[in-house]
């Protein structure tokens, strides 16, 4: 207790970046299924304390401030930069099932029944807005509960509507909308998303380019709304928001949450990078057998998820730059439907390196997880960190929160960081500028003194 005092006093006398967070927060999410109910039932758990906030850095992670010392001196996030109280946090959001969220997490079936009774009473109270949906860009799942306009203009104006309703009926100082719906079929960046007339043009036409996780984004980038996108829908990720994002000062950040078999690979590829292993091959297939699960079961789905599982090995090893170690090493990524496995996901990845004299050595990985319990504190840290973001002026792509994420978005020109160790340091750097504290680079005269 007197730490936390202590290091609330130290983040006073800083020069914080970002105002307090004042009032209610809105934490809006499209798709309110397995992952939307396991994260809104997770932090009402925490808030009665029947449970703990594991996996959230926002919650329970520490950064270091200063010199590398003998003394203590790594506080908890929350006392470095002003960070929103989970108990003034309220939620809601849009799905094609009119479920309430007590009746939705039971169908979900990833949370025991003994906690979601706890619940109940709180639970039971958020309803499902009418959802912007197109069975054409999710062919394996069907809703009734669904809005109706003429144009996709007509649909983003209504989500804006609902969004200023729902502001107002919680009585919320500030709103961030983190999605949590379906992946798309696979759209590639055309005409219509290189700027923000023809986009809106594309909105009055019903551009088919223009899927519906794009008409949330535009509707809560334009209204000054951080968004987050956990799909690896191009979503937020075309020049027509971006440029919206900058207009407008709004935090974005995307795309697909970094769970299970992404997350392995991001963390054991540096690792062969950095002893100078060579990886010959990586084969990764894994079965799930939730909603998400079904949905990837058509190719055209499919097709979304696997360019943004691809693309992680190729920018953390870089065979153009290691040839002897990675040049033509081969990558195959396979997701199978398997029911009876639900939101308990099983990854398989069988790695083909090789050592000293180019002697072979094989690597096998079998992750048995818990598809939205490692998403549910992803959702939260997002919401928390791009409602820090706005209130410290930081719009457009926000690429620190690339940590959480399988597909990083980043400026035009550069690369995407996939390294979760390099991601770290950056979010890490992030949050001590945001807090008025000095940056970390290990390069000072006396190493030891860093």
């Amino acid at each position: 207790m007197k730490a936390r005092k202590a290091a609330t006093k130290k983040r006073a006398k800083s020069q914080s970046l970002a105002s307090d967070p004042k009032g209610k927060l809105g934490i809006l999410t499209p798709g309110m299924g397995a992952v939307a109910t396991t994260f809104i039932a997770g932090v009402m758990a925490v808030n009665k304390g029947l449970a703990n906030p594991i996996g959230s850095l926002t919650q329970m992670g520490r950064v270091r401030i200063g010199k590398r010392t003998t003394k203590k001196n790594k506080p908890l996030i929350q006392e470095v930069v002003p960070l929103q109280d989970l108990k003034k946090v309220v939620f809601g959001g849009w799905d094609i099932f009119k479920d309430n969220m007590y009746e939705a997490a039971v169908h979900a079936n990833v949370l025991e029944p003994e906690l979601l009774k706890k619940l109940k009473t709180p639970l039971s109270k958020i309803k499902p807005m009418k959802a912007v949906f197109d069975k054409n860009y999710v062919k394996k799942l069907d809703g009734t509960h669904v809005k109706k306009g003429k144009t996709k203009m007509d649909l983003a104006k209504a989500v804006m509507a609902d969004i200023k309703k729902f502001q107002k009926d919680n009585k919320c100082d500030r709103i961030v909308m983190v999605w949590c719906g379906s992946t798309e079929i696979y759209i590639e960046e055309s005409a219509v998303h290189q700027s923000i007339d023809a986009f809106e043009k594309g909105l009055k036409g019903n551009s088919k380019l223009i899927a519906p996780s794009m008409i949330y984004a535009y509707a809560a980038i334009k209204m000054g709304i951080p968004y987050a996108n956990g799909a690896p829908n191009l979503s937020c990720d075309i020049p027509a928001l971006v440029q919206l994002a900058k207009d407008t000062s709004t935090p974005i950040a995307g795309k697909d949450f970094k769970t299970g078999q992404t997350l392995m690979k991001t963390i054991l590829a540096p690792g062969f990078k950095a002893r100078a292993l060579g990886v010959e091959g990586w084969f990764s297939t894994n079965i799930l057998g939730n909603r998400d699960g079904e949905v990837l079961d058509d190719p055209d789905n499919f097709k979304t998820k696997e360019v943004s599982k691809l693309g992680v090995l190729e920018q953390i090893l870089e065979p153009e730059i290691y040839p002897e170690l990675y040049k033509d090493f081969y990558h195959k990524v396979r997701i199978n439907y398997y029911p009876p496995r639900g939101d308990n996901k099983e990854g398989w990845d069988n790695i083909d390196i090789k050592g000293w004299l180019d002697y072979p050595m094989q690597i096998k990985v079998d992750f048995l997880c818990r598809d939205s319990i490692l998403a549910a504190p992803i959702v939260l840290d997002l919401a928390i960190f791009l409602d820090l973001a706005k209130r410290a002026g930081m719009g457009g792509i926000q690429e620190w929160l690339g940590f959480y994420l399988k597909s990083p978005q980043a400026p035009k020109g550069r690369h995407p960081i996939h390294d979760i160790f390099k991601q770290l340091v950056k979010l890490e750097n992030t949050l001590r500028y945001i807090g008025g504290h000095d940056l970390i680079d290990h390069l000072g005269q006396d190493y030891d003194e860093q």
